[in-house]
Parts: C-alpha cells; sequence; structure tokens
C-alpha cells in the first residue's frame, strides 16, 4: 500500500494528515473512523510515525478543532491512540454537574467544621466572665481544640490517602458533631472534661481539609480544581460567619449552650445525606453522565489518576523523601503562616473589638463575621482567576506563586491599616481587606499539595497541618500574653504583618507546580 494514502470504508470524521517519513511533506485527506482504524489498520502500522492530524468534529451546531495525536511504532508493539476529548463545560453544565454537587456537600461540611469551632470563641466572653478566667487563660481554653487538631492530620492523611476522602470525611464529621453536642455537659462536669471535648474536637476536625483535598484530586480535573477548592473553603470560611452571627443569637435565645446543640445534631444529618448521596470516584457515581465521566477522565494528568480500589501495599508513608524537598516545605511553611493568621483572627477579634472598641458582644461577633463572608466570595473568585491563568498558557508554578503572594503580601499589608483605625467600623473594613486576600492562599499552597504529591496529597497535608497547628497554638496562646504583658495588640498584629512577608518570600523561593518525586531517595 502507499505509505501517503489510503481510504476504510466507514467515513465518519474528516481528517488532514501530515506524515513525516513523506519526503515532500505531502498532505494527504482521510476518511476513516479512528475506533475502526484502530481495529482494521495494525497491518498497515509501519508506513506511520509520529502521525499529527487535525480533527474537525462536531457537537451540536458548532464546530471545534480538536488536536489528536497518533503515536505508532514500527515492530508492532506499541499503538496508542489518544482519541478525541470532550469540549471543555460552558458555566451552566459545570454548575449542575455532579462533581459540583460532591464539592458542595464539602463546602457544607467545611461550615459546620468552622461553625463548631468558631463558637467557643463567642461562648468564652459569658464562661470567662462566669468562671472567672483571666485573658490569658481564656486563650489557653480556646486553643485546648488545637491540641487535638495538631494531632490528628497526619494520621488523618494517611487514612485518606488509603481509604479514601468520603469514608473518612464521615467519620471525622460525626465525631467532632457529638464533640461539639456534648459540650455543655463538659462544661457543667468539669474543666478537664471541657478541655477533653474540645481536644476531641480537634482531633476530629483534622481530617476535614486532607479528605477535601483527596476527593477534590479524585472529581476534578487539574484545570478546575483551583475553583473547586474556592467553593469549599468558601464553606469553610462561611462556617466562620455563620458561628459568628448566630451564635449570638441562638444563646440569647436557648441559652450560652443552644448554639453547641443545633450545630452538633447539624452535623449528625450532613453524615447520613453524604453517606447516601455520594461516592469516592465518578466512575462509581450512578447518576453521573458519560459525558461528565469522560471529561473528568479525559482532563485528568495520568501521573494525578487515583485508583478507585485501596491500596494493599503498607500505610507507613516516606516522612524522610517527603521532609528531604524544599517544596515540601514551602507548602508546610506556607499553612503555618495560614494557620498563625487564621486562627488569631478568628479566636481574637471578637475580643478585640469589645475591648478596643468597646462594643457589646453582639456587635463584636457581627464586625469580625463580615470579613469571612467576604472571604467566602473572594476565595472562588482567586480561584477561578487561577485556573483562567493556567488555561491562557501561564506555568503552574507562577501561577501558585502570583496566587500566594497576594494571600500573604494582601494581609501583612491590611493588618498593618488595621493597627491605625480609629473607629470599629475601619477597623472592620481593614480586617476585611486583610480576611479576603488571605483566601487566595487556597489558590496556592493548598491546591499547590495536589500538584506536587498527588499519591501523598493527604499524608503531606498532614504534615502541613500538624505544622500549622502548632504555629496556631503559638498564636492564640501567645497573642493572650503578648496582650497581658504589652497591654495592646496592636504589637502582636505588627509582628503577625512581618511573619506574613516573610513566608511569602520563602514560598516565592522554593515552590513549584510540578510533581516532584517523592519515591527516590534525594542525593
Amino acid at each position: 500500500m502507499n505509505s501517503s494514502s489510503f481510504t476504510v470504508n466507514r467515513p465518519i470524521h474528516s481528517h488532514s494528515f501530515n506524515l513525516s517519513r513523506n519526503p515532500k511533506n505531502v498532505k494527504t485527506k482521510l476518511l476513516f473512523s479512528p475506533h475502526h482504524f484502530l481495529e482494521q489498520s495494525r497491518h498497515e502500522k509501519q508506513c506511520f510515525r509520529n502521525v499529527s492530524s487535525t480533527v474537525l468534529l462536531r457537537r451540536g451546531d458548532s464546530a471545534e478543532l480538536r488536536m489528536v495525536r497518533a503515536m505508532v511504532s514500527s515492530d508492532d508493539k506499541q499503538f496508542d491512540y489518544l482519541s478525541e476529548e470532550p469540549a471543555a463545560p460552558n458555566f451552566g453544565e459545570f454548575i449542575t454537574s455532579e462533581r459540583v454537587k460532591v464539592v458542595a456537600m464539602l463546602a457544607l461540611a467545611l461550615a459546620l467544621c468552622n461553625a463548631d469551632r468558631v463558637v467557643m470563641s463567642v461562648a468564652i466572653v459569658p464562661l470567662s466572665l462566669s468562671h472567672g478566667w483571666s485573658r490569658s487563660f481564656s486563650g489557653i481554653v480556646q486553643s485546648s481544640f488545637l491540641w487535638g487538631y495538631m494531632i490528628s492530620p497526619i494520621a488523618g492523611g494517611t487514612l485518606v490517602d488509603y481509604y479514601g476522602g468520603k469514608v473518612v470525611m464521615a467519620g471525622g464529621v460525626a465525631l467532632w458533631s457529638l464533640a461539639t453536642f456534648f459540650t455543655p455537659w463538659a462544661a457543667e462536669t468539669s474543666l478537664w472534661a471541657l478541655l477533653a471535648v474540645r481536644a476531641t474536637l480537634g482531633i476530629a476536625e483534622g481530617v476535614a481539609l486532607p479528605s477535601m483535598n483527596n476527593m477534590v484530586a479524585r472529581w476534578f480535573p487539574q484545570t478546575e480544581r483551583a475553583r473547586a477548592v474556592g467553593i469549599a473553603m468558601a464553606g469553610f470560611t462561611s462556617g466562620n460567619a455563620i458561628g459568628l452571627m448566630l451564635s449570638p443569637i441562638l444563646m440569647s435565645q436557648a441559652g450560652v449552650y443552644g448554639p453547641f446543640v443545633i450545630f452538633g445534631l447539624s452535623g449528625l444529618l450532613w453524615v447520613l445525606v453524604w453517606l447516601s448521596a455520594t461516592t469516592s470516584t465518578p466512575d462509581q457515581h450512578p447518576q453521573i453522565s458519560k459525558y461528565e465521566l469522560e471529561y473528568i477522565l479525559n482532563k485528568k494528568q495520568k501521573p494525578l489518576q487515583v485508583e478507585n480500589k485501596p491500596k494493599t501495599k503498607k500505610v507507613i508513608p516516606p516522612f524522610r523523601r517527603l521532609l528531604s524537598k524544599m517544596p515540601t516545605w514551602s507548602i508546610i511553611v506556607a499553612n503555618a503562616m495560614h494557620s498563625w493568621g487564621f486562627f488569631v483572627i478568628l479566636s481574637w477579634m471578637p475580643i478585640y473589638f469589645n475591648s478596643v472598641f468597646h462594643v457589646d458582644l453582639r456587635q463584636a461577633s457581627w464586625f469580625s463575621a463580615v470579613p469571612w463572608s467576604v472571604m467566602a466570595l473572594t476565595g472562588y473568585f482567586g480561584g477561578l482567576g487561577s485556573d483562567m491563568l493556567i488555561q491562557s498558557g501561564i506555568s503552574v508554578t507562577l501561577t501558585r506563586k502570583i496566587m500566594q503572594s497576594i494571600g500573604f503580601i494582601g494581609p501583612g499589608i491590611a493588618l498593618i491599616g488595621l493597627t491605625t483605625a480609629k473607629s470599629p467600623s475601619i477597623a472592620s473594613a481593614w480586617l476585611t481587606l486583610a480576611v479576603g486576600l488571605k483566601s487566595f492562599s487556597h489558590s496556592g499552597f493548598l491546591v499547590n499539595l495536589q500538584e506536587i504529591a498527588p499519591q501523598y496529597t493527604g499524608v503531606l497535608h498532614g504534615i502541613a497541618n500538624t505544622a500549622g497547628t502548632f504555629a496556631a497554638i503559638i498564636g492564640t496562646v501567645g497573642a493572650g500574653f503578648f496582650v497581658e504583658l504589652v497591654g495592646s495588640f496592636r504589637g502582636f498584629l505588627l509582628l503577625t504583618s512581618l511573619l506574613y512577608f516573610i513566608s511569602a518570600l520563602f514560598y516565592i523561593i522554593f515552590s513549584t507546580g510540578e510533581r516532584v518525586n517523592f519515591d527516590e531517595t534525594a542525593s
């Protein structure tokens, strides 16, 4: 047969091939079905090498060009054909897809996660008055949550990598909801019981973010992951606003322990819906469309594919190799700083507005809640902008560094402005700017976890979370002692601002958006 042209009898698509073996670089028109070509032309493979084709596909009334590459070997040992990939979904298709329903459930779980933890930030004021706790001891009570939160992320992340995010997330939500529900009983029993229940809450919530990252990696292609994380983290930050705004109202109607009971029962209801309505991977979902499933699988990079079955190899991850790479440390430092700023603002801002501007508890909670509401919106748009940068051709590495720079340098500047505020409204505006820009970190280091170590996302997230929790404990407890010694929040806010700038520089220098080989020992 002539190496420059042939015809197959069942024309489906029109292809124009540029044959590299043709000395005259002759373009030849072919009519054939790609799948038919696979079945009927094995004996003709010797005629082709590195064939590139431009394929004219039709979807509805619109025509779209797709580049399809066929690699053929002449020794009859390899024949790979990547078929045409589905067109990218429009906004309507994206927002109604099954994968968005999954991330919406994740967002709701993370909202409950933060609502359960932030209740104590409001309840600590009446509890401190009734029990006679000092400012520094109030910080210890609030930090008891972090004691447990520091223990679980590594173990939880390892379980996530082994069993998948669906099962681990369900167990975590069930446990932290029970801990929240029984907080009133613990508080009336003894101080140690209260500290133990709050630590249990931290242990359970330590698996939330690794589980979220695992589910996003399974359900979303790389070009949509920043958006997906943005949606999930919008729920996370909305939980702060929900907890801060509803807690004073519920306390006024049902007593100081009312929010704990209501949020605890809500979490148990979520677990029932999650287990019945979601699956670990898209190919297991009974209602997913063929088009959406093909789009997810075709858009996934091969190194990032996740096995559907539990792994049979040993669970212990290669901690030494993970910690031997600087990109790992860039994420650890970023997460530590993110957690420092997050928990300092979350735990101390109601007290800050109450003590500095002398507003009552309900007003202080509302001033503190507004920034978290804005963060929920800016986090999604930050993710959308990140995905658009990557789709426009900007490298993943540069995109992550841009997002992280905004997420750290922006809050650093805003906190300096906060120290100059003379009224609660101006202070809330600066705080809103700081928290809103902080959300860009979700499209920086938080997505970066999936990119540098897809096979160890859970445990790497756990390591980073443990470092972040340690930093949060230092920040939360340290803020109380700092204010008692100095008598002002201003100096601590300036220190936090400086740490933001240093952490941004470290991430810019050492981070990467490429996959890092953790399976070889570092030289």
